[in-house]
């Protein structure tokens, strides 16, 4: 509750200050000091020459920096034509940074080297923007008369807080109650999120309009204090627009409506408050002393120490949530692949990387004529790389949460898993390539140079080769996730229990097959797709497909026992000899169907073992899952007995088992007794039989005998008995006794050590 009402406070507080566009003041003053031009000369220039050079340059009021050898010196049309000197020489090569070719990379590091120097040596000029602004302050045409400036910024400031806090406080119950998901999915956490965020854009757009209407009355002149006021609004709404997306994905002391699962959200949200503190007052401070300096070097100076402050906190940020990144990243799949888990490693770093390389664009951008446009690219990049990842995780969240919704709603099908799937993967994708299109347009004329018609012609290009990797990759999403949820699932870890029976859940023959058709249709689907790419890259594709037929020709000839494997296992596929979960018996190795591959099965014994047998070395095979089985057994019955008894109460017992509605499903015909199978010195035998599903029929078996032997004992017929009776008439007892005694003992029957 307290991370809830320091945050709002915080964005009611910026949001206050102003919008960047809305609060911009007309004339000179709305637009920021524009970098100088800088004009490279080599010393041998005719004068009138770059007299005319600095007037087409200076012409729309921008200041030239003209270097000779390197060192800086502010210059104007007039000077440059009085010092120059005044006999005509003959035209030397000169540069200008926009003929310069940007995608040279040792360019690049020269304005780098160029523009980190220049910094570090403006660095004691930053003392001087204290004076400029005291003088540009003392210039000033608001609050000449009644109130001061000062005073009217305040009053200003106020009332757009006031404004702020009221709207907060009488919209409370409204946003409140619908901030509140209606459920765990991602859905609803994302209705609630978005009426969080409506709130505080509300809040922010109220502010806006009571400022801009106050600041027309109190500040109607363009001087320094409506620049003051209107940049430090820019910069707050900065802040302001930061903390509201932060709230939206990270909903700090609201964990049942975050759409961002980061681990350590409220330790990452207090990481953006500083940031969204940070920036703005850095904005603020780059925008104002670009107004009111007196040259570039203060300026310069100032961007340095910011620069690094800037670029140090982000590393510091990234550094400390590489863990928390990497977790997130492996949540979006239950079994992350080695391309996922690589991406989750590296990503941290890659952050860390584009915040030094995009200092030091910075660095070198303050060197150029068109530093303005490298700085734009790089601050387009920074928010493209943080933008893009996140829309994609939200999209592909949403995606699977609307097909989670409908598989409940329907039943999931194997075509919608797949469907879902590839509509989610092509969204994902195309989310991608657009964010990769906007980056590579920014960076195509700046590194290599391109013009607008040669990277039209490059697009159109690279978009035929992108239409056809991108159609390739959605069709193996989609096959992928097809064949997967076809294809039966079967725990290969453990010991198997019998009482589950071998083949309780047969697949059908088409779910048997899948595992082979989907390396193969998966294996086809990739090589055609980059055949196809490799086509419209321009590669000759033909010598390939000759080369790959040649190979699979001395494949076959040499490895023709693996052939064999291949064309036995496709005759027993079509045969349907056997199914994934049947157990079966191949002559010298028997049990239960585990895995089918292109030229090999997997065989799971009952004590653990697994059997790999090669198709080709299968001669006969025997299938003890299929259809029905009919189990005999045999009960032995002492000579008392009564057969017509037991044959009754066996019967009992059968019709017992019907009824069980646990094992009566199982039945195909009851158990019953056959007859009497054979009559011995101390048994009669007699055989009991059931027609059964072959999964069941050991189980089944099992309980017959249990019931029986109950029932048997039950009904008083006796069992037969190992036990030897000796019977005689009178004297038995005597003549017993003599037998016994005329046994010789053990050690005279044992025969003689010869």
């Amino acid at each position: 509750m307290a991370s809830g009402f320091v945050s709002r406070g915080l964005i009611a507080a910026l949001g206050a200050l102003g919008l960047v566009l809305a609060m911009a003041p007309s004339g000179r003053a709305q637009s920021p000091a524009q970098p100088p031009v800088i004009l490279t000369l080599t010393g041998q220039e005719a004068p009138d020459t770059v007299s005319r050079m600095v007037e087409a340059l200076s012409r729309e009021g921008r200041q030239v920096e003209i270097r000779i050898g390197g060192v800086p010196t502010a210059a104007k049309p007039e000077t440059v034509a009085s010092k120059a000197d005044p006999q005509p020489k003959s035209e030397g090569p000169m540069k200008t940074e926009a003929a310069a070719a940007p995608g040279q990379v040792e360019a690049f590091v020269d304005h780098l080297i160029e523009g980190v120097e220049y910094g570090t040596a403006s660095l004691p000029r930053i003392r001087d923007l204290a004076d400029d602004w005291r003088r540009a302050w003392q210039a000033k045409r608001n609050g000449l008369t009644g109130l001061s400036a000062e005073m009217r910024i305040g009053l200003i400031l106020v009332l757009a807080l006031a404004a702020a806090g009221a709207f907060r406080v009488t919209s409370a119950g409204f946003f409140s109650a619908r901030m509140r998901p209606q459920g765990p999915e991602f859905t609803p956490r994302l209705i609630a999120s978005s009426w969080g965020l409506l709130q505080d854009l509300g809040t922010i757009v109220l502010a806006l309009l009571i400022a801009r209407m106050t600041r027309n009355a109190w500040l109607p002149e363009a001087d320094i204090a409506a620049t003051a006021l209107t940049t430090a609004v820019n910069g707050a709404a900065i802040g302001a627009l930061h903390l509201a997306v932060g709230r939206f994905l990270l909903s700090p002391g609201a964990p049942e409506r975050r759409i961002m699962p980061l681990p350590r959200a409220e330790r990452h949200f207090g990481f953006l408050v500083f940031y969204s503190v940070l920036t703005p007052l850095i904005i603020v401070a780059l925008l104002l002393a670009g107004r009111v300096g007196s040259g570039p070097q203060p300026l310069a100076g100032l961007l340095m120490v910011t620069g690094l402050i800037g670029v140090t906190f982000k590393l510091w940020w990234f550094h400390d949530m590489r863990g928390d990144l990497a977790t997130l990243i492996m949540k979006g799949s239950p079994e992350p692949g080695p391309w996922r888990r690589l991406i989750a490693r590296s990503a941290p770093w890659f952050y860390m990387g584009t915040a030094v390389a995009l200092w030091a664009v910075g660095r070198a951008a303050a060197m150029m004529s068109d530093g303005g446009r490298w700085a734009e690219a790089a601050a387009l990049t920074q928010t493209a790389i943080v933008i893009i990842p996140i829309l994609a995780v939200g999209i592909g969240s949403w995606l699977d949460c609307r097909a989670t919704r409908r598989a409940m709603a329907e039943g999931a099908t194997p075509l919608s898993q797949a469907t879902g799937a590839a509509l989610r993967a092509a969204a994902v994708g195309i989310l991608w390539a657009a964010g990769f299109f906007v980056l590579a347009r920014l960076w195509a004329g700046l590194l290599v140079g391109l013009s607008t018609a040669q990277f039209a012609g490059f697009s159109r290009q690279a978009a035929g080769v992108a239409i056809f990797a991108f159609a390739g990759w959605v069709a193996l999403v989609f096959l992928r996730v097809f064949f997967d949820a076809c294809t039966p699932k079967h725990s290969g870890s453990g010991p198997v229990d019998e009482e589950d029976g071998h083949g309780a859940n047969v697949p059908s023959r088409l779910a048997t097959v899948l595992p082979v058709l989907r390396g193969v249709v998966l294996g086809a689907v990739l090589g055609l797709t980059i055949l196809i790419v490799l086509s419209r890259m321009g590669v000759d594709i033909g010598p390939l497909l000759a080369g790959f037929g040649i190979l699979g020709l001395a494949l076959s000839f040499g490895s023709q026992a693996l052939v064999r494997d291949i064309v036995s296992g496709v005759f027993f596929m079509l045969e349907d000899a056997f199914r994934v979960g049947e157990y079966v018996d191949t002559g010298r190795l028997k049990g239960t169907v585990e895995k089918i591959s292109l030229r090999s099965m997997q065989l799971r014994h009952q004590s653990g073992q697994i059997h790999t047998i090669p198709f080709g070395q299968i001669q006969q095979l025997t299938n003890a899952s299929r259809d029905w089985a009919t189990i005999k057994f045999n009960v032995r019955l002492d000579h008392s007995a009564d057969i017509e008894q037991a044959r009754k109460t066996i019967k009992k017992v059968g019709l017992a088992l019907l009824d069980d509605p646990e094992f009566g499903p199982h039945f195909i015909a009851q158990l019953k007794m056959q007859g009497v199978a054979d009559i011995t010195d101390s048994a009669v035998v007699i055989r009991l039989k059931f027609t059964a599903k072959p999964a069941q029929a050991s189980t089944l078996q099992r309980e017959a005998l249990k019931r029986v032997y109950r029932a048997l004992n039950e009904a008083k017929v006796p069992f037969a008995s190992n036990a030897v009776t000796v019977r005689g008439g009178e004297g038995s007892s005597t003549s017993g006794a003599a037998a016994i005694a005329a046994v010789p003992p053990p050690s005279q029957l044992a025969p003689a050590a010869g």
